[in-house]
């Protein structure tokens, strides 16, 4: 077995320039430093109320389970730009973790300036989405999929898996990464995609202060001491409006547990189709996956278009109009909430609390590469 050392610091040069790649620039030369002791991504201890739902919806499969080398491994190929055909754009570029790993724009620029005709979704909490399908369309089957399908996409960074093999095996760090994460130093697609899946998987948000009151709760319908008299009336608000579907089965990551259609697409033909696009099915058009509402507060714009600037038009949108879509999803009330300015100062006030500024900031989850 091989242990995974590190030596005082990992601190590697890559220069970048030295495999030829198609590139309109020259790639930069970039400095990977990684602690001395790995940082702990396997085995982090959830709070009680956290594992009673979300960890039984957990999507790690038998042939990938999370370690601290593998997610080590996906957290500097997240942040590589080599990934990209011209050495331009990383994971991170358009999954920024200030923003829950999301973008903060509705279409994402790739590597020749194309715009992408989604939003780029929060990866937070992937774990726990029991579905295991994803993109807003859900047509990946797994994290292992997804994360190297943008990889390939020709607008977002264009690149060809096995020129990614062979980048990487010719660099000098890159196979003891493997061989610290996977036991040798074989280089292969589906291993990169293992590494990056890992890495997701890690990038748990269990630290808001919804979390920190939650802990000294009976129920999440229980006034929380930690919370303000507005924060725990949107609370109130929230648990009797959007519950149904944000925590359906008593679920604290605030999934809609399958595509909804909430209207969006309304009668046009022409619109995005989201799932019924990939399934061909007319009773799926206009259902889309919803992300998680934790950070939902730095995750803007919102909606699988970005039509929704702030968490006040969105739930705008919802509070006074009704939906129309022949297609309308079970879960969504047909008619508008009409919530008062009150009410929706309160929930917006509460959705707040559920942003955990401790992941936003660790350096777990940074860019490891130094200019």
């Amino acid at each position: 077995m091989i242990r995974p050392f590190y030596g005082p610091l990992l601190v590697f040069v890559f220069v970048l320039n030295a495999v030829a790649l198609p590139s309109s620039r020259p790639a930069a030369r970039s400095t990977l430093k990684l602690p001395t002791t790995p940082y702990r991504y396997a085995n982090v201890e959830l709070p009680a109320h956290f594992k009673q739902a979300g960890t039984s919806h957990d999507n790690t499969p038998p042939d990938n389970p999370l370690s601290d080398a593998g997610a080590t491994l996906g957290r500097v190929l997240f942040y590589d730009t080599r990934l990209s055909a011209n050495n331009t754009i990383a994971c991170g570029s358009c999954h920024v973790q200030a923003h829950a790993f999301a973008d903060t724009t509705a279409s994402s620029k790739g590597l020749h300036g194309g715009l992408t005709d989604r939003r780029a979704m929060p990866l937070v909490n992937l774990r726990y989405y029991q579905r295991a399908r994803f993109f807003w369309d859900e047509r990946a089957g797994n994290l292992e999929e997804m994360v190297l399908l943008p990889i390939q996409n020709r607008i977002e960074m264009g690149q060809d898996l096995k020129r990614v093999v062979d980048v990487l095996a010719r660099d000098g760090t890159y196979p003891g990464l493997f061989a610290r994460a996977f036991g040798d130093r074989e280089i292969t697609d589906q291993r990169v995609g293992k590494a990056l899946a890992q890495f997701v998987r890690s990038i748990v948000s269990y630290q808001s202060r919804y979390d920190e009151g939650r802990a000294h709760a009976q129920s999440p319908r229980d006034d929380f001491d930690n919370l303000t008299l507005q924060e725990n009336r949107g609370k109130a608000l929230f648990m009797r409006n959007c519950s149904t579907c944000h925590m359906k089965d008593g679920n604290e990551d605030f999934f809609v547990p399958t595509p909804a259609n909430t209207g969006l697409r309304e009668n046009e033909p022409t619109a995005d189709g989201g799932v019924g696009d990939v399934t061909l099915q007319p009773s799926d058009l206009g259902s889309f996956k919803s992300p998680s509402l934790r950070n939902v507060e730095v995750t803007a714009p919102y909606g699988h278009d970005g039509r929704f600037q702030t968490l006040d038009a969105l739930i705008d949108h919802y509070s006074h109009n009704a939906i129309q879509d022949p297609n309308l999803g079970y879960m969504i009330p047909v008619g508008p909430l009409n919530f008062t300015t009150s009410e929706k100062a309160s929930l917006i006030a509460f959705l707040n609390t559920l942003t955990d500024r401790t992941l936003l900031s660790d350096p777990k989850f940074s860019n490891p590469f130094v200019k």
